[in-house]
């Protein structure tokens, strides 16, 4: 079996760890699972964890996700809008902007502020347009035809059909002050290394692949989410062994992802370890370009069928949900699927034998994986778990092993590019929280990759009827229906591997106190305290 192999420490972390003091009071320090510090100019990249720790601690959405429980599934919130309304043509929008907001260089957020950062994703002939960012938000909001400021504190958005997923698609666009970078000579290289939002952290300083250090905001908007810490920094440790390591020894206080055979020493040793559900699957996408394998439904079902997904979980150290679907088991979307995602290798020898295949006649595939990253939880073992399960019903695995920010760039480039070597699946994790993000995105039609985030080039009818059925379904209660039918199409097609749902455990010091899990893929920092 051809192995997979882990990286050491990269020498520019490890001294970023030795100069860190062994205790620091009111301070925070965090391993991230990342391998870079995510880019700071408003538009995160380094997938949801950049969003996590460097856009929505510095940056505010229009519309931002409540993190305050853990008890249930998060929703949407007023944030820089505080109230939004559609009209009876399906089509035009209207948001009602916060009064008296600041960005941190001391300029007004207005609803002209909005429109310039609508540009700078979409317009690439304003002097504000950023490719980089661009690359990052763009697929976040398909439906926006167009935009215009009414009035300083009013914002209309029209859109190119009616879609009533368009506040889940706010949510990911954050606003940079427009004012900061017209003082920084319009160059975003400038803004990154001295970023402006509205959010309840101040990016003070960062070194790439090192370290960023946030200081409070205490002028924040929202009083109830003004931090309490003194500092929070953020340190990229994407090996899990390193993490653990880092937080045994003290020089961390937090970790992402804790290596599993470590928890328990982690524990005995007053470590916190806290996990909770988490709307965040565990897949390979898989191609659908002419002559990719998994064409076959057959074949598709076989590899679901292929996969001991409790025997993933005694290697997890029970850090995971089964998948039983694309969308976890207790989801209100779950619906009633007929395919049931179990694990039971008879069944998919014979659904692989009447495809012709067999012990004389194995099939090939190639799959890119990462060997860390956000939300990717452990993918080197899990993936080399992956590979045995498959070889079992003649399903032979080569792997492409990229970094995670390269791979983001591949998925988004889609499995026509030439980046895509090739490749038949690719190894991603996807929040599944809102209808667009969680379903649409994948599998639309008209984004396909490089239009989107259609990675596979998927594009099917029946699919593409539910999808607008989602989007013209304004009724809370009948689009969950639809979304409950549109999910059974997803299980009952075997569209992706579908292995696990991550409950994203975190590891802390015993000292730090007043985190509240939320049932997101963000989360809110101002409530921690270190004691």
């Amino acid at each position: 079996m051809k192995r997979i192999r882990t990286t050491l420490l990269g020498s520019a972390v490890g001294l970023a760890l030795m100069a860190l003091p062994a205790w620091a009071d009111g301070t925070l320090r965090i391993g991230m699972t990342a391998s870079d510090i995510p880019l700071t100019t408003g538009q995160t990249d380094q997938g949801g964890e950049g969003m996590r720790f460097i856009g929505y601690t510095v940056y505010d959405a229009l519309i931002n996700w409540d993190l305050t429980s853990a008890d249930k599934p998060s929703g949407l919130i007023p944030g820089l809008a505080t109230e939004w309304s559609v009209g009876e043509d399906d089509l035009t929008w209207t948001f009602k902007m916060r009064e008296g907001v600041k960005f941190h260089d001391g300029s007004d957020f207005t609803a002209d502020a909005v429109v310039w950062n609508f540009d700078k994703l979409l317009d690439d002939t304003s002097e504000q347009y950023d490719p980089r960012q661009s690359a990052q938000g763009k697929s976040r909001m398909p439906a926006v035809a167009s935009y215009r400021a009414i009035d300083p504190l009013t914002l209309e958005i029209t859109t190119n059909v009616p879609d009533a997923t368009l506040p889940y698609q706010l949510a990911w666009i954050l606003m940079s002050s427009p004012a900061q970078w017209e003082a920084l000579d319009k160059s975003w290289d400038a803004f990154a290394e001295d970023p402006s939002g509205t959010g309840p952290w101040i990016l003070d300083s960062f070194v790439p692949r090192e370290r960023a250090e946030l200081l409070p905001n205490e002028a924040y908007w929202d009083t109830t989410r003004v931090p309490q810490l003194d500092k929070l920094i953020l340190i990229p440790l994407p090996e899990p062994n390193a993490r653990s390591a880092a937080l045994m020894s003290g020089q961390v206080d937090w970790i992402e992802a804790p290596a599993p055979d470590v928890i328990p020493a982690l524990q005995g040793n007053g470590f916190s370890v806290v996990s909770n559900t988490l709307p965040h699957n565990w897949t390979w996408h898989l191609s659908r370009l002419d002559g990719s394998p998994w064409n076959d439904i057959n074949v598709r079902k076989a590899a679901n069928l292929a996969i001991d997904r409790e025997g993933m979980s005694t290697l997890l150290g029970g850090m995971m949900v089964p998948a039983e679907g694309f969308l976890p088991p207790g989801s209100q979307w779950f619906g009633t699927p007929e395919f049931k995602v179990s694990y039971d290798v008879d069944a998919a020898k014979a659904l692989m034998e009447e495809s012709g295949y067999g012990p004389d006649n194995r099939l090939a595939v190639k799959a890119l994986i990462s060997p860390s990253g956000s939300g990717q939880m452990l993918p080197l073992p899990m993936n080399e778990y992956i590979q045995q399960n498959l070889a079992e019903v003649w399903i032979d695995v080569e792997f492409e092993v990229v970094e995670w920010n390269t791979m983001i760039n591949i998925w988004r480039a889609g499995a026509a590019d030439e980046s895509s070597q090739d490749t038949q699946s690719i190894n991603f994790t996807y929040f599944i929280q809102d209808p667009f993000t969680g379903l649409i995105r994948h599998l639309s039609c008209d984004l396909i990759a490089p239009n989107g985030t259609n990675w596979g080039h998927y594009c099917d009818p029946e699919m593409e009827e539910l999808f607008n059925e989602i989007r013209t379904t304004f009724d809370p209660d009948e689009q969950i229906k639809v979304l409950q039918r549109t999910h059974e199409k997803f299980v009952n097609d075997a569209l992706f591997l579908m292995v696990t749902h991550d409950v994203a455990p975190r590891a802390m010091a015993a000292n730090v106190k007043g985190f509240v899990q939320a049932q997101n893929w963000y989360q809110n920092f101002s409530s921690i305290t270190m004691e």
